[in-house]
């Protein structure tokens, strides 16, 4: 009998690729993705890259924005790094953050920017003039911890309870023409979408990276995400 150890080959390391095209609250998010990965027990290597290439090979993608989205748009596309965020859109987990998620639309009245198309519809200014219950004066932007109301089931929401409180920074909001798309609502003061989705692709107009544990659990939940 033979007493050579059998051969078991090494499990492929996943990786997550963090695009960095100049424009993001980068280092946070390649912070918390990180604590994620612990969290999930997960053996993904997590790069924070500004190489198409890195972004092409790896098996999900994280695309935070920050900023104005004329700004994000023009620097992504001077980047080289729009065809690698393009080619992952169509088939990998693929997660959108604040002004990451805004350029997933067709276009923005900010700036009269055209974003990538992927979700058919507009990224809108919140209306002046917003009142609270109380006729109190609401601020734009839109800044804080809101509650989230997730409106259809998602495998993302695994231990995020109903209404739980995420932070937002932004003066523009989602209008899609696909209801469908909208997995979550905040109010400011009206119900407006704050998460949608599609197959691979999930994303928030709040960050993440700013939301504590809640904003954990949500990359915690993408990183063992299953399409």
């Amino acid at each position: 009998m033979s007493t050579r150890p059998k051969y078991h080959p090494k499990e492929k390391t996943m990786k997550t690729a963090i695009v960095d095209y100049g424009m993001g609250n980068l280092h946070s998010v390649l912070g918390s993705v990180r604590e994620a990965a612990r969290l999930a027990g997960s053996r993904t290597q997590i790069v924070l890259t500004d190489k198409p290439e890195e972004v092409a090979s790896a098996d999900r993608i994280v695309f935070p924005g920050q900023g104005a989205m004329p700004d994000c748009m023009a620097a992504l596309n001077r980047s080289g790094l729009g065809e690698a965020v393009a080619d992952g859109l169509k088939n990998k987990p693929f997660f959108g953050i604040c002004v990451g998620a805004q350029l997933l639309f067709d276009y923005s009245e900010e700036g009269g920017t055209t974003g990538l198309g992927w979700f058919a519809g507009d990224v809108i200014r919140f209306s002046d003039g917003l009142t609270d219950a109380h006729g109190g004066r609401l601020k734009v932007p839109h800044m804080g911890w809101n509650s989230v109301r997730q409106t259809r089931p998602h495998p993302l929401f695994r231990d995020i309870p109903q209404n739980t409180r995420f932070y937002f920074v932004h003066s523009y909001r989602f209008a899609p023409q696909d209801e469908t798309i909208v997995l979550a609502e905040s109010d400011y003061p009206a119900p407006f979408p704050c998460i949608v989705g599609r197959d691979n692709v999930f994303a928030t107009q709040f960050h993440t990276e700013k939301s504590h544990d809640a904003g954990l659990i949500l990359l915690r939940n993408f990183l063992t995400w299953q399409v």
